[in-house]
């Protein structure tokens, strides 16, 4: 008995294939926990923030500047994996951002946080406590560390001279072989050191209005000093996050811009770090330059432990997020970790943190000028609409199926369950693992592919019955047809998703939300036709009903071949 050809398709194995991909998304699905899809802004409300540019003469700002802060808050936007979010320019100061979902107010203020980076050298540094004894906490002992509150835009707090706590910034990478004694990724607290010169004796400062400001200055949690974040000001005079610990900071050493990358890192036990940190990544101009900052640290400590100017503040928006010591040699790398409490430095905190370093400092400052919180209502009566103006289209096709096509297209009706199985389970995995949000662009371009979805089917049953007409077998008709039928299918559906690409990318808001789902669609239908359509087509062609051609089969070949001879009459009579 001759064996049967090794190029003859499996219809049964494609099928299972298909069923298993589908059960693995269904139990990534529940494994999630969360078994519906999210909703856009449109459908489940969300939170609509209008911030305002500000600028020192109350003047428009420039265009140019406008721009390059509306791509910014676009980019953080995608950094943070918010779906269908939108971010708009209106007039010439204004720019609006909606996101969808509730408590979002974390991540509107993310993405309009100003995020100014700037190291600078410490000269001063006492508690912010009004009227404070100068001899109950000598100068040069204080060890700032981060505490941050994720629910606002990235802060910290410095703590108050005298406690020994962990440092709060390290080389995560030991420096090059010849170098300056590299700082390790969690070294070891250093002691508190008494000073070896007066408090407050502000040695190196030049500028005596900072230390007049300094002296006279009372902090308190979130207070930002008028001119702290100006990179032109050589000496400022600014607070601590919390509002415990105030500074005087010399010239910038090194400004946020020069930060080429920034990412969330988890801890790491081995090397002693235990709480989650953001790593910085200096371009080659920055790298020398905190090499720069911190080797005059590290020769401050070397020559007077208890000097001041051991510390390099890290300053955010105006406000020290930490000030940490260079005690172990200079920091020659180019690259650096911020790092805090476990308790306050958590996840969440450090990857807002990088994420707004990581796409730079806005150019203009914002201020909220109005933040509201969106209701769904006329999103629930417009998806009712929507979704009976699908049910209407998907019930013409089925009806138009059976018809035309009677037991045919009962294949239809399935491999229209199964892309629409395929849809769902994939905007639900989308939605967990990368923000993608439902909306009405995207239910829209759902419904618009039923008719492309429709349009595959069609190709593949009308090669097949022209192959019955010219007198051919069933089961080699399915084959041929199949092969003369799937690249106009592919064409067809290379010229939609090429189209939703394009429009993807050129396009935002609801239009680019559009896009996705048609491109997604077009994606499925590929898989719906390949892996199921042709597969059940092919077994259906080894049953009695279809293989003989049964007159409610759809392949009746008397009642194709009638049809074909009237066809070809009209047309000649025409």
């Amino acid at each position: 008995m001759a064996s049967s050809p090794s190029n003859v398709p499996n219809p049964g194995r494609t099928l299972l294939v298909l069923f298993a991909i589908m059960a693995g998304l269904t139990s990534l699905m529940f494994l999630q926990g969360h078994p519906t899809p999210k909703l856009g802004l449109d459908l489940a409300g969300g939170t609509t923030v209008t911030l305002t540019a500000v600028t020192e003469a109350g003047k428009s700002p420039p265009e140019a500047q406008m721009n390059q802060a509306l791509e910014i808050m676009r980019d953080r936007v995608n950094g943070l994996g918010v779906s269908d979010a939108e971010v708009s320019k209106q007039g010439s100061n204004v720019i609006v951002v909606n996101v969808p979902g509730e408590g979002q107010d974390r991540v509107v203020q993310l993405i309009g946080t100003t995020a100014q980076l700037q190291f600078r050298q410490v000269y001063a540094i006492s508690d912010a406590v009004p009227d404070a004894p100068a001899s109950t906490a000598p100068s040069g002992t204080a060890k700032p560390t981060p505490k941050p509150t994720p629910s606002v835009s990235p802060s910290g707090t410095a703590t108050p001279r005298g406690r020994a706590v962990p440092p709060a910034l390290a080389e995560p990478t030991p420096a090059p072989s010849g170098s300056a004694p590299a700082q390790p990724s969690a070294p070891a607290s250093p002691p508190v050191i008494q000073p070896q010169q007066p408090a407050e004796t502000f040695e190196g400062i030049t500028d005596k209005a900072v230390i007049a400001q300094y002296q006279q200055l009372t902090c308190a949690k979130g207070k930002r000093v008028p001119g702290a974040d100006d990179p032109r000001k050589q000496w400022v005079a600014v607070c601590s996050q919390e509002g415990d610990a105030k500074y005087i900071l010399g010239p910038v050493q090194v400004e946020g811009r020069q930060v080429s990358d920034a990412n969330a890192v988890p801890p790491n036990a081995q090397q002693g770090q235990n709480s989650w940190q953001v790593s910085l990544q200096f371009r080659s101009q920055g790298g020398r330059q905190f090499a720069d900052v911190t080797t005059k640290a590290y020769q401050a400590y070397q020559m007077n432990p208890g000097s001041p100017q051991q510390y390099v503040a890290i300053v955010l928006d105006g406000q020290v997020i930490s000030a940490p010591s260079i005690t172990n040699g200079a920091i020659t790398g180019g690259q650096a970790s911020i790092y805090g409490p476990p308790e306050s430095f958590n996840q969440q905190y450090a990857a807002d943190l990088a994420n707004v370093l990581k796409y730079g400092a806005l150019p203009l400052k914002f201020t909220p000028s109005s933040i509201d919180e969106v209701s769904s209502t006329l999103g629930d009566d417009q998806l009712r609409g929507g979704l009976i103006a699908g049910a209407i289209g998907l019930g013409l096709v089925v009806i138009y199926s059976m018809i035309y096509y009677r037991g045919l297209g009962l294949v239809s009706v399935f491999s229209l369950l199964v892309a629409a199985g395929l849809t769902y389970l994939s905007v639900v995995v989308l939605g967990e693992n990368i923000g993608f949000r439902l909306s009405l662009p995207h239910i829209i371009g759902l419904i618009v592919s039923i008719g492309i979805t429709a349009d595959s089917f069609i190709v593949y049953f009308e090669r097949l019955r022209d192959e019955l007409r010219a007198g051919r077998p069933l089961r080699p008709s399915v084959e041929v047809a199949w092969r003369r039928a799937r690249r106009t299918i592919l064409v067809a559906d290379a010229v939609t998703f090429i189209a939703a690409l394009v429009l993807f990318f050129l396009a935002v808001g609801g239009v680019a939300g559009f896009a996705f789902a048609m491109g997604l669609t077009t994606l499925i239908d590929v898989v719906v036709v390949f892996m199921f359509t042709k597969p059940l087509v092919a077994l259906l062609a080894r049953t009695r009903f279809f293989g003989r051609g049964h007159k409610w089969s759809g392949l009746d070949v008397d009642r194709l071949r009638q049809t074909g001879t009237a066809t070809r009459s009209m047309r000649q009579e025409a």
